[in-house]
């Protein structure tokens, strides 16, 4: 079997990340990572550097990839409204595609990551469990109109698209804006420091409401195969962990990891509470030896916020992607464990 190309857009992220290491694991691929900052070439992985959203920029760096067979799409640019979000991702995606489309002659296909906002789930209670093709909702919304763009531009070529909607995405992963796994540990991590105990700090519905979660391996493995299975094309799927769960239950199990009491739940602001807290984490990074890391690396307050103000269930059926042929499955308690320790390990948490 020819050697394919991957095309990694947003590989500095949690997903993207995730992704090239899974690609690697599975050899066949040579693998092109693609973000604003770069890294560090290795073995089958080399890096580009470039800003998206200058298209003559995208269209120079992307200009010799004339190999790539298949672009993975989980870029994101982040504004203060969901209108503002528009404009950038969307541009973002149309000048990769425009790049990459008239040079790239054995291109097969297209993945794009979106997740439950495509059903609303930012806005406010949706139907539960989500299903694909649920009626949309009204708009902004830019994962909508980048799947639009796809349908619209698919028609015609020989290549194909996918699109994952994961839940919150959980991993390894610094400086990455949306990493629930990352909130939680630094978090606990503080409170333990302060010699404090662990309180849920979002709405007290969300303590109750049903919830699931997306393991980066898990979404890794499903991004793949969307791409590379011919009856899994020109769709969109839900990928979830598979079970779901209540955060007053995970929430003492998380505790028990850190060696924390857990006090009752306390509505508060993270990003408010947790500002004034780089000094202290710089403390801890000398006490406890742990790898250098800037305070604003090691975690997004406002995602925290974001997720924990959830006071309605957040599911989403993935029947449909177990009918057409994927059926991992990761235990989600077991995950934050192995997730907690990878980052103990690796000296990112004492």
């Amino acid at each position: 079997m020819s050697q394919n190309t991957a095309l990694i857009v947003g590989a500095r992220g949690v997903i993207g990340g995730n992704l090239i290491a899974h690609l690697e694991r599975e050899g066949g691929w040579s693998i092109i990572g693609i973000s604003r900052r770069g890294g560090t070439d290795h073995g089958s992985v080399r890096h580009i550097a470039v800003d998206l959203l200058d298209r003559a920029a995208t269209q120079d760096a992307l200009a010799g990839l004339t190999m790539v067979t298949h672009i993975f799409y989980a870029a994101y640019q982040d504004r203060p409204t969901w209108a503002e979000l528009v404009p950038p991702n969307l541009a973002m995606l149309t000048n990769v595609v425009d790049a990459i489309e008239p040079v790239a002659f054995d291109l097969h296909h297209i993945s794009l990551m979106q997740g439950y906002k495509v059903y609303g789930a930012h806005l406010g209670p949706f139907a539960t469990p989500a299903r694909e093709d649920d009626p949309p909702h009204m708009p902004p919304e830019f994962n909508v109109d980048q799947q639009q763009f796809l349908e619209r531009r698919q028609q015609g070529t020989a290549w194909t698209w996918s699109a994952l909607r994961p839940s919150v995405v959980a991993g390894v992963g610094l400086g990455n804006p949306m990493n629930l796994a990352m909130v939680i540990a630094i978090y606990a991590s503080i409170s333990k420091e302060l010699g404090i105990p662990f309180r849920f700090p979002g709405k007290s519905g969300a303590y109750t409401s049903l919830i699931e979660m997306t393991d980066a391996d898990l979404l890794a493995k499903a991004t793949v195969w969307a791409a590379t299975n011919a009856g899994s094309v020109n769709e969109a799927y839900n990928i979830t962990n598979g079970d779901m769960f209540r955060w007053s239950s995970m929430w003492p199990k998380i505790a028990a990891f850190f060696e924390l009491e857990v006090a009752p739940p306390l509505p508060m602001s993270l990003a408010e509470v947790m500002a004034d807290k780089s000094a202290l984490w710089d403390q801890m990074v000398a006490t406890h030896n742990l790898k250098p890391t800037p305070y604003s690396d090691v975690s997004s307050w406002d995602f925290g916020d974001f997720v924990f103000a959830w006071d309605y269930d957040v599911i989403a059926d993935t029947s449909k992607s177990r009918r057409a042929g994927f059926h991992e499955y990761v235990e989600t308690e077991a995950m934050f464990l192995r997730i907690f320790q990878h980052m103990r390990d690796q000296r990112i948490i004492p």
